[in-house]
C-alpha cells in the first residue's frame, strides 16, 4: 500500500511544508515575527531528494500520477523556482506588511500543484492539479489587499482563468466521449485505433483543450490577462507564477499533446503552428513599446512561451531535449530578473519603470551586473543559457522543416534585444534624479541572485550533461 505512494512523495513533502506553515502562521501571537520561510526550504529540500530517489524508477501512484523522469525533471525545475522565489519574497513581505503565513502557505500549495501537474497521467488529474495551483496564484497576485492594481489583476486573472478552465473541462469531456478514457496511454492508444480521418468530436477535444493549455502559457490570442497580472502582482510573485505556472503548463502540454493526442499530430500542428507564430510576433512588438520593466518582462514572457511552442510543433529528436532544457534555462533567468525588480522595489516608490534603473550601475553595480547577465540570457546572447536554450529550439525547427516558424524565432529574438538593452544603457549611461533611493539588498537575496547567475553561465557553457538528461527524461514519454 505504501508504496503506492512513492509517485506522489516530492508533492507530499512540499503540502506537509505548507500545513506547517499555515499552523505556524495559526499560533503565532499578534505582531510575533517568527522565521515561516524555512519551513518552505525544508519542504522542498526533500521533495528534491525524494525526486532524486524516484529516478529512473518509473513509479505510479493509482495509475494516475506517474514519477517518469519526464516529470521528476519538471519537479526539479519547480524546485529551483521555489526555493530562489523564497529568497526573494522575505524583502517584499516585510516592506508590503503581507501576511507571511498566508503567503508562503499559498506559494507551496501552488507549487504542490505543479508538480502534480507535471506528473499527471489522466485529464481530469491534470485539471484538479491545475485548478490547485490556479486558486492559489490568483489569491497571491491579489495578496497586497491595499492596492488597487493588485486587487484588478487578481480579478481580471481569475475571471479569465475561469473561462479557460471551462474550456479545458470541456475538452475533458469530449476526449472522454471520443476514447471513453481520461488515461492519457488509453486515449493515445485508442485515437490510433480509430479511423485516420479527423472526425468533428477529435476536432472539438483538441480545440477546447488547446485553449486550457494556452491560456496557462500566455499565449496569443490568450494572453491579455498577462501584462495587468504581472504588473499588479508583488514582483516576487510575478517571478514564481511567470515561470511555475508556465513550467508546470507546458509539463501537461507535452505529456497531453506528445503521447495522449501524438496520433493526431497532422490534425493540430498547423494550429500551435500559427499560434507560435503569433505569440512570438505580438511579445515581442508589443514589449517594444513598453515603459514599465515588469509589463516588458511580461511580453518577453509570452514570446518565450512562444519560442517553446516552436519545441513543441517540431515534436523531433531535437525538440524533445529543448523543451525541458528550454524550461529550466527561462525559469532560473526569468527568477532571476523580477528578483531583480523586486529588491529594488522601494515600498512608496516601486522603481519598475525603466527609467527609474538610471544610475544603478553606480549605485549597486553589483546588482546591475547580474540584471544586465539576465537581460542578455532572455535576450539570447552567448555564452548564457538563453542562448543555448534558442539555438536547439530553432535547431527542431528546421531540422522538422518548419523553417518559416524558426525564421520568425530568429527574427523576433533578435528584435527583442532592444528593449533587453535599453534597461542595460539605462542602468550604465544614464544619471538617477535621485541619490541613493535604492534600498539594501538582503543576503540572502543577494545570494539566490549569484547562484541563479552561476546557472545561467553553467547552462551556456558546459549544456550537453543537462541537455542528455533533459533527452532522456522527455523520452521516457513519447
Amino acid at each position: 500500500m505504501l508504496s503506492s505512494l512513492n509517485a506522489l512523495v516530492p508533492m507530499l513533502c512540499v503540502t506537509a511544508a505548507a500545513i506547517a506553515a499555515m499552523t505556524a502562521e495559526a499560533f503565532r501571537a499578534p505582531g510575533e515575527r517568527i522565521p515561516i520561510g524555512p519551513l518552505g526550504v525544508i519542504g522542498l529540500t526533500g521533495a528534491g531528494v525524494a525526486a532524486a530517489a524516484l529516478w529512473d524508477h518509473n513509479a505510479t501512484s493509482f495509475g494516475v500520477v506517474s514519477a517518469d523522469n519526464f516529470g521528476l525533471f519538471v519537479t526539479w525545475i519547480l524546485i529551483v523556482v521555489g526555493l530562489l522565489t523564497l529568497a526573494f519574497s522575505g524583502p517584499s513581505i516585510t516592506r508590503d506588511g503581507l501576511p507571511q503565513g498566508e503567503y508562503y502557505t499559498l506559494l507551496l500549495f501552488a507549487i504542490a500543484g505543479m508538480m502534480l501537474m507535471a506528473t499527471a497521467s489522466d485529464l481530469l488529474v491534470i485539471f484538479l492539479a491545475l485548478e490547485v495551483l490556479s486558486l492559489a496564484v490568483y489569491v497571491l497576485t491579489g495578496i497586497r489587499r491595499d492596492s488597487a492594481a493588485s486587487t484588478e489583476a487578481a480579478f481580471k486573472y481569475f475571471l479569465l482563468g475561469a473561462f479557460s478552465s471551462a474550456f479545458f473541462l470541456y475538452g475533458i469531456a469530449f476526449t472522454y466521449g471520443l476514447t471513453g478514457s481520461t488515461r492519457l496511454d488509453r486515449v493515445g492508444s485508442l485515437i490510433a485505433a480509430q479511423a485516420m480521418s479527423p472526425t468533428p468530436m477529435q476536432l472539438l477535444a483538441v480545440g477546447l483543450l488547446l485553449v486550457g493549455f494556452a491560456f496557462k502559457v500566455s499565449a496569443v490570442p490568450f494572453h491579455m490577462w498577462t501584462p495587468d497580472a504581472y504588473e499588479g502582482a508583488p514582483p516576487a510573485v510575478t517571478g514564481f507564477m511567470s515561470t511555475g505556472v508556465k513550467a508546470a503548463a507546458f509539463a501537461a502540454f507535452v505529456r497531453v499533446f506528445l503521447a495522449g493526442f501524438e496520433p493526431l499530430h497532422g490534425l493540430w500542428w498547423p494550429i500551435v503552428w500559427a499560434i507560435a507564430a503569433a505569440t512570438m510576433i505580438v511579445g515581442t512588438v508589443v514589449g517594444v513599446a513598453q515603459g514599465n520593466v515588469k509589463r516588458m518582462l511580461a511580453y518577453s514572457s509570452i514570446a518565450h512561451g512562444g519560442y517553446l511552442l516552436v519545441a513543441l510543433v517540431s515534436a523531433n529528436d531535437v525538440a524533445k531535449g529543448a523543451v525541458l532544457f528550454y524550461l529550466l534555462a527561462y525559469a532560473v533567468t526569468n527568477v532571476g530578473a523580477f528578483g531583480v525588480v523586486a529588491l529594488l522595489d522601494g515600498g512608496s516608490r516601486a522603481n519598475d519603470e525603466i527609467r527609474d534603473f538610471a544610475g544603478l550601475g553606480n549605485d549597486h553595480p553589483a546588482l546591475a551586473a547580474l540584471m544586465t547577465i539576465f537581460l542578455l540570457s532572455l535576450g539570447g546572447f552567448p555564452p548564457t543559457a538563453g542562448f543555448v536554450a534558442k539555438w536547439y529550439v530553432f535547431s527542431a525547427a528546421v531540422k522538422g522543416g518548419y523553417y518559416w516558424l524558426a525564421v520568425i524565432g530568429v527574427l523576433t529574438s533578435v528584435i527583442s534585444v532592444f528593449f533587453y538593452l535599453r534597461i542595460v544603457v539605462m542602468m550604465y549611461m544614464s544619471s538617477g534624479d535621485v541619490v541613493a533611493r535604492f534600498p539594501a539588498v538582503p543576503r540572502i537575496a543577494g545570494a539566490a541572485l549569484v547562484v541563479s547567475a552561476i546557472l545561467i553561465f553553467y547552462l551556456g557553457v558546459l549544456p550537453t550533461r543537462i541537455l542528455d538528461w533533459a533527452a532522456a527524461s522527455i523520452a521516457t514519454i513519447f
